[in-house]
């Protein structure tokens, strides 16, 4: 098992070492809800090589992502802000692998009492507002063809592969498209040589050109990640 997230790499070494022990290596399966809406959140999941999606479901039954969850990120930080989920908002498992589970009581104990982890989760809490702020600009200014090379290149970057299994179907959901419009963007990706599709999984052929192919967006959470997080990961606190 893959036991790297980078969230946990920010934090304080000291404070890491205390939480070690309780943080349980686990495998999340594709579809698997980690948090349903309105519940109290108990446990942290630190995805290494998984994939999260956070989902807002419309009350005609729509789903549309808001953002996703990866190895820079933890599903659960309503237990340091309230201790619940929201109503409308599902975390899903896209992508199965692996994660470090953690009981929410010792990790709100650190938070509590301790500045520099207090820095690492609220610097964390910005960049993810920034992501789903970008998302909303992206959905309402950019072509489908930028927003699914965008949605690619954010999947890759969190799991660090370039097979992805990831069905049309799914993309059409957390994109908020009908999936024949999924087809014709994977089409035309497809067509320039920087994705292949075989057998319900996507291939990423050409990392540079799909980064030409995306909209901006990419690379303005990337670099809001990397400013506020990059610096205590590099320190190895």
């Amino acid at each position: 098992m893959n036991h790297e997230n980078r969230l946990l790499e920010a934090l304080p070494r000291t404070i890491y070492n205390r939480l070690k022990s309780s943080l349980m290596p686990i495998s999340l399966r594709r579809g698997e809800v980690l948090h349903k809406p309105g519940a109290f959140i108990r446990t942290l999941h630190f995805p290494t090589n998984s994939l999260i999606s956070i989902t807002v479901t419309m009350p005609d039954g729509r789903i549309a992502e808001a953002g996703v969850v990866g190895n820079r990120e933890v599903v659960g930080i309503n237990a340091f802000m309230g201790g619940s989920e929201t109503t409308e908002t599902t975390y899903i498992v896209q992508m199965a692998g692996d994660a470090l589970k953690i009981a929410s009581a010792p990790l709100l104990e650190a938070f509590d009492n301790n500045k520099s982890v207090r820095d690492v989760f609220l610097k964390f809490t910005q960049a993810h507002i920034a992501q789903i702020s970008q998302n909303v600009a992206c959905n309402r200014l950019h072509s489908l063809e930028q927003r699914y090379a965008r949605w690619l290149l954010e999947v890759r970057e969190r799991v660090h592969r370039d097979d992805l299994r990831l069905t049309q179907e799914f993309a059409s959901e957390m994109l908020g498209v009908l999936r024949p419009a999924v087809s014709i963007a994977a089409s035309t990706l497809e067509k320039i040589g920087v994705i292949e599709r075989r057998r319900g999984v996507t291939f990423i052929a050409d990392l540079a050109g799909l980064e030409k192919a995306s909209c901006p967006c990419y690379r303005i959470v990337v670099g809001e990640y990397d400013r506020l997080l990059g610096q205590q990961i590099s320190r190895g606190q």
